[in-house]
């Protein structure tokens, strides 16, 4: 049995079952993974695949089992690796991190800066998508960890810890009648046209949960992904805008006007994800640690060890 096998068959599962798919994943041939997965049955005396001519249709039972040790089998000679690699040079290395577009843009700038010039040899890589993506590629480990405010606690396989809270403002051009308002509440806000995050991202959720449970209907005209393309839109007039806090910078977004929204919508917590049961460089810590200082080697390695 060899790993190059365990690996063709999780890739195999990974893809729907597409051998042809796995094969392009895997920078090899499809007659080549079918074979393997043939070697494989034939030495473990079980069937693994069901096929259906040359189209796989799904999994036996026995490869339903062998899936579960195959993926456990191929995180271990992972951490294997990285853990020789660790003790062969420890400040050397890449490290990915799957994020998204308001964390890459807004809270890890400085983290990032801080980390490069205390490990100038480490390659960093950060993989911007929605939060479900995220939490994909680092359970599939494409990616490291991890970060984004929704989805990551959903998935049995992250391990999850949260950074820090966050709050929701309305942002708005300089002389906007929104801002002679005494208080705002979720009524004032549902007068005006409203630009704001895609239901997936930076707490939309919520946001929408607060209206609907006061019985309004918000009139929103445009979602997007990204904090800075609301902020264009605000400026060109299209509405106001709802965006995360820490996206308005009051010296960069000179021509708007930002007011807390923390008494409408309650708060959101941004967290870490990182695959169970996986071996963190010594320098991966640290990255955790300059991001979230409260967060010591300590603390990680007690959530990675426990079960649940």
């Amino acid at each position: 049995m060899k790993l190059q096998q365990l690996r063709y068959l999780c890739e195999v599962v990974r893809q729907g079952l597409r051998i042809s798919a796995a094969a392009d994943a895997l920078h090899t041939s499809q007659p080549g993974v079918s074979k393997q997965l043939r070697l494989l049955e034939e030495e473990l005396g079980v069937d693994i695949l069901v096929r259906n001519g040359k189209r796989v249709v799904a999994l036996t039972e026995p490869g339903k089992a062998l899936v579960v040790i195959a993926e456990r089998m191929l995180r271990d000679a992972e951490n294997l690796r990285r853990m020789g690699e660790d003790f062969r040079n420890e400040a050397r290395g890449r490290l990915t991190i799957a994020v998204t577009h308001t964390q890459a843009r807004y809270a890890l700038p400085e983290t990032v800066r801080r980390f490069s010039h205390l490990y100038p040899d480490v390659r960093l890589s950060l993989h911007q998508g929605n939060p479900r993506q995220i939490a994909e590629q680092v359970i599939s480990g494409e990616a490291d960890f991890g970060i984004a405010t929704e989805a990551l606690t959903l998935y049995d396989d992250l391990v999850t810890l949260p950074c820090y809270e966050w709050n929701h403002c309305v942002i708005c051009p300089p002389r906007h009648p929104l801002l002679k308002a005494r208080h705002i509440s979720l009524e004032i806000l549902a007068r005006y046209p409203i630009v704001t995050y895609d239901i997936a991202f930076s707490g939309r959720a919520k946001i929408s949960e607060a209206f609907e449970q006061e019985g309004l209907e918000p009139n929103v005209v445009l979602t997007a992904i990204d904090a800075d393309v609301i902020k264009t839109y605000v400026e060109l007039g299209l509405g106001i805008g709802i965006v995360a806090h820490m996206a308005f910078d009051p010296k960069r977004d000179r021509n708007l006007r930002a007011i807390n929204l923390g008494h409408l919508f309650p708060p959101n917590v941004s967290r870490i994800g990182i695959r169970r049961g996986a071996y963190l460089r010594r320098y991966m810590y640290d990255f955790i640690e300059i991001f979230v200082p409260r967060l010591t080697r300590k603390d990680i390695d007690a959530a990675l060890d426990t079960d649940a």
